[in-house]
C-alpha cells in the first residue's frame, strides 16, 4: 500500500489522520479537531501538507481547519451538501466523486445520518475508509439530523466493502460501545473476545482504531440488525432490518 496512515489523537477523544503517499510525497489530513497536534506530527516527519479532507460540519472535526490552512497552504475539500456550514472549501464533493492523494484514488461516499451531508472517504485499492462519525468502532454515530432508515442505508454502504477494509473512525468510544454491544448479544463469543482485547489495548495506552469491516460485521450490533439471531434476541423476529436497527440505536441513545 503506497499510503502511510498516522493516527493523531486530538481534544479529549477525537482522531485526525494523516495520509502520506510514499510514491509522490503528497500528504492529506482527514478532519482537524485542532491544528497543533497535526502540525507537530507533520514537523516530526518533515512532511508538507497538501490537502485537508473534511467529513462533516461538527466543530470537533473542523475547528482547526482555518489555522491549519493558514500555516500550511493546504487546500480544503468537503461535501457540497455541507458547504454552507463548513470552512471555505476549495473543492466541493458530491457522492461518487473521486480525488487523488498522490497515486492513491479516493472515492466520496454520502453517509448521512449523524448529520445530513456527512461524507466518508474510501480508498478501495488500499482497503481503507475514513468514516468519522458514521460507522464507528463497535458503534455508529448518534443520529442528530438524519433519520434511522437513512443511517441504516448509509451503514449498508460499509457492509458491502471488502471484509479486509480497515475503518478509521473519528473517536475513541470503543470501550463504552463494547459495554453496550454486550447488552444486545451477551453470548457473542467474537464480541466477548473483542471487548477483552479493547480493555487490554486501552490499558496499555493504545488505539482501538482502525478495525476491519470483517470484525465490525462479527461484533458491531448496528451492522447486525439484519441477522435473524439478533432480531430474535430483541423479540423482533418479523421486523424489517431498518426497524431493528432503529431499536438498537434507540437503546444506545438511552444506555
Amino acid at each position: 500500500m503506497p499510503l502511510d496512515i498516522v493516527t493523531i489523537p486530538c481534544l479529549a477523544d477525537n482522531y485526525a489522520y494523516l495520509l502520506h503517499c510514499r510514491e509522490t510525497g503528497q500528504v492529506a489530513v482527514v478532519d482537524v479537531p485542532e491544528a497543533a497536534p497535526i502540525l507537530a506530527a507533520l514537523k516530526e516527519r518533515d512532511w508538507p501538507l497538501h490537502m485537508i479532507l473534511v467529513t462533516h460540519h461538527h466543530s470537533d472535526h473542523i475547528q482547526g481547519v482555518d489555522e491549519l490552512r493558514e500555516k500550511t497552504g493546504a487546500v480544503v475539500l468537503g461535501a457540497k451538501a455541507d458547504e454552507h456550514r463548513l470552512p471555505k472549501l476549495d473543492v466541493a464533493f458530491n457522492e461518487d466523486d473521486s480525488f487523488a492523494v498522490g497515486s492513491e484514488i479516493g472515492e466520496v461516499i454520502d453517509v448521512s445520518g449523524h448529520t445530513v451531508g456527512h461524507i466518508a472517504f474510501h480508498f478501495p485499492n488500499a482497503d481503507i475508509v475514513f468514516s468519522a462519525d458514521s460507522l464507528m468502532a463497535l458503534g455508529c454515530g448518534r443520529i442528530f439530523e438524519g433519520t434511522q432508515p437513512m443511517m441504516w442505508k448509509s451503514l449498508q454502504k460499509f457492509m458491502e466493502m471488502r471484509p479486509e477494509t480497515l475503518v478509521y473512525s473519528g473517536h475513541e468510544y470503543t470501550a463504552s460501545n463494547a459495554k453496550f454491544a454486550l447488552t444486545i448479544e451477551p453470548d457473542n463469543q467474537a464480541l466477548q473476545k473483542r471487548a477483552a482485547d479493547i480493555d487490554a489495548t486501552r490499558a496499555a495506552g493504545g488505539f482501538t482504531v482502525p478495525a476491519s469491516i470483517e470484525l465490525e460485521l462479527a461484533t458491531n450490533p448496528f451492522l447486525r440488525a439484519d441477522l435473524p439471531e439478533v432480531k430474535e434476541l430483541l423479540g423482533m423476529a418479523d421486523a424489517s432490518d431498518a426497524e431493528v436497527f432503529g431499536e438498537i440505536r434507540t437503546r444506545k441513545d438511552n444506555f
